[in-house]
């Protein structure tokens, strides 16, 4: 099993679903469709405990689908061994991260990074880190020309979604880590992230989060009674017209075809269009109220959504709001994905990039950043770093997910571009999105 926050992705899957390396890269409608999806509602939107903490305002260009939708990635993948330049870590004692916002600890007064400050103090590398990533396309539009061109982009570092890490490895962008400069990281990398289909041994990434997809309800709303299945939101009928379904294709197609015993890792294409077919029925029947963002949290507070699937981070946050807030693990499993931590070609201070990821797979480190974001945390060790800061959280399993929850996660495997294509145009005509 795999764990992570998934975007559109018209990524090259391995193995039995291999196609030729060198495919054009250019994005269709419906690929552009699905970003918009996830940029203006989903999980690449500012999240609600995002909105609390920056005082109700946010942003998010983009300018960058033209030019992604206009014009394609050379079609060659630069070689690894062409990534490589002169390191200049032990000269210049600095590393260039670029980060999501609210995904890194901060003081109250948003002045001081503690763990960034403490990593500087500790081995006299400055961290500047700046949250240039508001989406994973948008971000990808303004590095590509420099990756393409085989040239330095001004970051040592960048945190993206596993689709994103996936498509740049395949083309040759990112480097592959030295071990040697990762101890912590390799030992205290939990199992459950450890081989994912996209970078095999995590030979050039290293989970920065996960990001899981689980079934939320209102007690309040559902009279007490549990809600533990998508069996039970697509066909109770003491649920109707009172469930929500996410506008993220691998969490709602995902979490149908693991209740229906299918695996979204082998998905085929008559297994998809099953699973879409189930989902239209229930909408038909006006089971679903609707398909939505994470703008499910209002309507799941107030009782309008009697029960949904929800992403993990907003859950803990809701529960702390309203006590009548619910979550379930399906028997079937859950979905989850990964943001991810590379190293991109050309980059001066390599080393100093695998030191900093290295200090955040410390547990006493992890604890801290596991404690600000609340979501997932990839590093084994934790729970009890994580109980000195907060003990509901270190108990939390959204936070640190147990054997028998990491045993349900699954990850949707990568997609071509043309099955990409293929999926998203088939799951916006079902959410009319």
């Amino acid at each position: 099993m795999a764990f992570g926050r998934l975007g559109p992705a018209d990524i090259l899957e391995r193995h039995s679903f291999m196609e030729p390396t060198h495919e054009p890269e250019s994005l269709s409608p419906p690929q552009i469709a699905a970003i918009r999806r996830s940029m203006t509602s989903g999980r690449m939107a500012l999240t609600r405990r995002g909105l609390l903490r920056a005082g109700g305002a946010g942003a998010f260009a983009i300018g960058g689908l033209g030019a992604l939708s206009g014009c394609g990635i050379p079609p060659a993948g630069r070689a690894e061994a062409d990534n490589a330049s002169e390191d200049h870590s032990d000269d210049e004692r600095r590393v260039n991260f670029s980060n999501w916002t609210e995904y890194m600890d901060v003081t109250d007064d948003n002045k001081h990074r503690p763990t960034l400050e403490e990593f500087r103090r500790r081995t006299g590398i400055t961290v500047k880190y700046t949250e240039d990533i508001n989406d994973n396309v948008e971000f990808f539009g303004k590095i590509k020309p420099q990756l393409a061109a085989g040239q330095d982009t001004g970051r040592d570092l960048i945190c993206v979604t596993d689709w994103l890490a996936g498509r740049m490895i395949r083309l040759g962008w990112m480097q592959q880590l030295d071990a040697s400069n990762l101890p912590h990281a390799y030992t205290n990398l939990g199992k459950g992230f450890r081989d994912p289909d996209w970078d095999p041994g995590r030979a050039h990434s290293y989970p920065w989060t996960g990001i899981p997809a689980v079934i939320a309800y209102n007690k309040k709303a559902t009279g007490d009674r549990k809600v533990t299945s998508v069996s039970q939101l697509l066909e109770d009928p003491k649920l109707k017209g009172r469930v929500g379904m996410l506008t993220e294709m691998r969490d709602t197609v995902g979490l149908t075809l693991l209740d229906m015993g299918k695996r979204p890792e082998t998905v085929t294409a008559d297994e998809y269009d099953a699973a879409i077919a189930r989902l239209q029925k229930a909408a038909d029947r006006g089971q679903i109220r609707r398909f939505t963002g994470n703008d499910y949290t209002g309507d799941l507070s107030s009782g309008d959504l009697a029960a949904c699937v929800a992403w993990a981070g907003d859950l803990i946050q809701l529960q702390a709001d309203n006590p009548e807030i619910e979550f379930t693990i399906p028997e079937a499993g859950y979905m989850i994905s990964t943001d991810n931590l590379l190293i991109p070609s050309k980059a001066r201070h390599k080393k100093n990039a695998e030191r900093l990821i290295d200090y955040y797979y410390e547990p006493k480190v992890a604890a801290k950043i596991a404690a600000y974001i609340n979501y997932v945390c990839p590093v084994d060790g934790v729970r009890a770093e994580l109980a000195k800061i907060d003990k509901d959280l270190a108990n939390n399993p959204l936070i640190i997910p147990d054997d028998e929850m990491v045993a349900k996660s699954h990850a949707f495997r990568l997609l071509s571009s043309k099955e990409e294509t293929a999926f998203e145009d088939k799951f916006a005509k079902l959410t009319g999105v």
